[in-house]
């Protein structure tokens, strides 16, 4: 046998005399169908198993017809096969069945090649026969009966729709799955009829991706909604692809699965990061307009922060801020601006019946909302000043909270919106909370001014209202408090003529803020007369008030004083310093300096008092200064010390020479360019050069 393609004829092979056994053995044993056809189409020779695929025996086989061997269904197929062998087709693989009565558990695989004649080198010769070499293929109809109801199961499980299209990209066949779906007939489905259940919102996207998808010959990728059989719309991604065969195309394969499921968990997932979002940046706003409302310490800081927080965190166009009079049950509204000064807008006062957002809120002590010009008439009965205000204001929508504390309302918050405004649940949480805070920062601020009133006009008072006169010196005061923002601090200074005819000065400062500093300047005040006039030395008078400090002030009660007793015959000045700033000399005509003694410990403190004594000649000033006047936010005070020294050295003699002259250079140069943030408190002594009697 030849290792051609082509089969030779037996007679022309070239086995030896124990070759025809063998070739009878594989023949019959071989797990192969073998047959042997003249050119007639007739059976030469067959073997056992592709006779007993046919149905019959050997012996019925050999020299049968194509109908006899194969029955008329498929005789006319495989007559065409072999047509094409002999006329040099070369080899041809078909799968046309065996016969029409051939088991269904068996397919056979065909594979026909032409028998030349002798001579012909395999390729040249004639054809005088064909040779049917058929595999069988076994498969299990049960398995591929449970394979198909699984994947079915599979399709129906995950909502899935199986269908088929032309190569048009038209439905040519029922998909009984989808009409059931949809609700409609086939008739109705075929076609492009199915575009039909989508959406009218999304079919002309549908639509067109579909075409481009079929002219492209690219996967069809898309989702829409579906009009079901119930009249409801659902969700579904429909994705399709095109099936070729030796390049072209057969038909387009698609799926459609419902995702109505995930799409509304999609969207509720958006929904809560949205929300959870907007509750962080409401969270944020929150906490700012929370730090910015502590930093503001008067009334008037109160509402000027509450309008920037209207603006930025709630998006307002008028803030508000109203505060009730308990005792006339009327209300004051602090910023005027907020409310449009037009016909029918509520009074700067006003009393609580007005027909107001402000009087309603405080009345009711609850929320006043209304998002339309429509909502605000009816809820406030459609007063006549209602309809004259909203016919001359551009507002459209407000938010009025009351200002509560303790549960009693103190005023209210106003919100203005010049277009219609939907307020949800979780902002009306926010503006609430917003109101809470801005209530307890007015409140605050109430008592913070009404202290810092209490606590200036008290040290105001504790102050002398003049500097005695005494022949030979002249003395002289300064004091500024710190700015309207600054708590009241416990400066003092004080001066006054001893019976042995000399005077005696003190500066001091007592740390804090308020009632509490300005009380405690008070009680040393007092103090230190009683003890000069008894026992005037310095080192004294600060003995006995360590005692009185030990006896009944607080150790966190910190106080600084520099007191001196001056003889304005001599010059001399006896001098102690309590843990203050040392005084300045200015003299005329040469460099000024700091009168540096050991620094004893503030009041309270147990420690030796020091006795400092030098002599003041004419022309110089000896200034004592508090630390307001050298320390600030932006200087320490060893460079405020510094630039004292420096400032005083360029003074001129006119002003070295004039005590008041002298502490107005020292406070404008000193505190120039920089923000008062402290009390500034000086006292001056001065010696003219020639001495003459007192002014008047």
């Amino acid at each position: 046998m030849r290792t051609e393609t082509s089969v030779p004829l037996s007679r022309e092979s070239a086995l030896g005399p124990a070759d025809p056994e063998l070739l009878a053995s594989l023949l019959r044993d071989a797990p192969i169908g073998f047959a042997l056809f003249d050119p007639a189409a007739r059976v030469q020779t067959i073997n056992p198993v592709l006779a007993d695929a046919c149905g019959r025996s050997v012996p019925e086989c050999t020299g049968s017809s194509l109908d006899a061997l194969f029955g008329a269904g498929s005789a006319a197929a495989h007559q065409q096969t072999i047509a094409a062998v002999l006329a040099g087709a070369g080899v041809v693989h078909s799968e046309h069945p065996l016969n029409a009565s051939g088991g269904t558990g068996t397919r056979w695989a065909l594979s026909w090649l032409p028998v030349h004649s002798a001579g012909s080198n395999g390729t040249g010769g004639r054809v005088q026969g064909v040779v049917l070499l058929a595999v069988a293929q076994e498969v299990d109809e049960a398995a591929l009966r449970r394979s198909e109801e699984r994947y079915r199961s599979l399709l129906k499980a995950g909502n899935q729709v199986i269908w088929a299209a032309g190569p048009d990209g038209r439905m040519h066949e029922d998909c009984p799955e989808w009409r059931g779906v949809t609700g409609q007939s086939e008739a109705e489905f075929l076609g492009l009829g199915w575009l039909d259940t989508v959406h009218a919102d999304d079919r002309a996207a549908v639509e067109r991706a579909w075409d481009d998808a079929v002219a492209d010959r690219t996967p069809f990728d898309a989702t829409f909604r579906v009009r079901v059989r119930s009249g409801e719309y659902r969700h579904y991604r429909s994705y399709a692809v095109a099936l070729l065969r030796d390049g072209e195309l057969t038909e387009w394969v698609g799926a459609n699965t419902d995702v109505t499921t995930q799409r509304e968990a999609d969207e509720m997932r958006q929904r809560l990061t949205a929300q959870l979002g907007e509750a962080a940046l409401r969270t944020v706003r929150l906490q700012k307009a929370t730090s910015d409302l502590a930093e503001a310490l008067t009334v008037d800081e109160v509402v000027r922060v509450m309008g920037e927080i209207g603006r930025s965190a709630v998006g307002v166009d008028r803030t508000a801020v109203a505060m009730l009079d308990p005792e006339r049950l009327r209300l004051k509204i602090l910023n005027p601006e907020g409310v449009p000064d037009i016909p029918g807008a509520p009074s700067v006062e006003s009393g609580l019946d007005y027909p107001s957002t402000l009087a309603v809120a405080v009345r009711e002590r609850r929320p006043f909302i209304a998002q339309s010009p429509l909502e605000l008439r009816t809820m406030l009965d459609d007063e006549p000043e209602v309809r004259t205000f909203l016919a001359h204001t551009d507002e459209q929508a407000w938010v009025t909270l009351p200002l509560l504390s303790a549960g009693l309302p103190m005023g209210a918050l106003r919100f203005a919106f010049t277009s219609p405004r939907e307020v949800s649940d979780e902002e009306k949480v926010f503006l609430e909370a917003l109101a809470g805070q801005c209530a307890l920062a007015l409140e605050r601020a109430t008592l913070f001014e009404r202290e810092h009133r209490t606590a200036e006009a008290l040290q105001q008072s504790l102050l002398p209202e003049e500097l005695p006169e005494v022949k030979g010196i002249g003395m002289r005061s300064f004091y500024r408090p710190g700015t309207r923002h600054v708590q009241v601090g416990g400066d003092w200074y004080d001066a006054f003529p001893l019976p042995d005819g000399r005077v005696a000065g003190v500066l001091g400062d007592v740390m804090g803020k308020g009632i509490k500093a300005a009380t405690g300047m008070s009680r040393v005040r007092n103090a230190l007369r009683a003890l000069a006039f008894s026992m005037p030395e310095p080192a004294d008078v600060l003995n006995g008030l360590d005692r009185l400090f030990e006896a009944t002030e607080a150790m966190d009660q910190v106080t600084t004083l520099v007191y001196f007793v001056l003889d304005p015959e001599t010059g001399q000045i006896d001098l102690s310093n309590a843990g203050h700033l040392p005084p300045l000399v200015v003299p005329p005509g040469s460099a000024p300096w700091l009168l540096e003694t050991d620094p004893d410990t503030p009041l309270g403190v147990h420690s030796e008092r020091g006795h400092h004594k030098f002599f003041v000649p004419p022309g110089n000033t000896v200034v004592l200064y508090s630390d307001g006047l050298v320390e600030n936010r932006r200087r320490a005070v060893a460079t405020g010390l510094d630039e004292l020294v420096a400032v005083a050295a360029q003074a001129s003699a006119e002003v070295v020479g004039d005590p008041q002259k002298m502490l107005d250079y020292l406070v404008e140069s000193m505190l120039a360019g920089y923000e008062q943030d402290d009390d500034v408190t000086l006292l001056a002594v001065h010696l003219p050069v020639a001495r003459s009697a007192p002014e008047g």
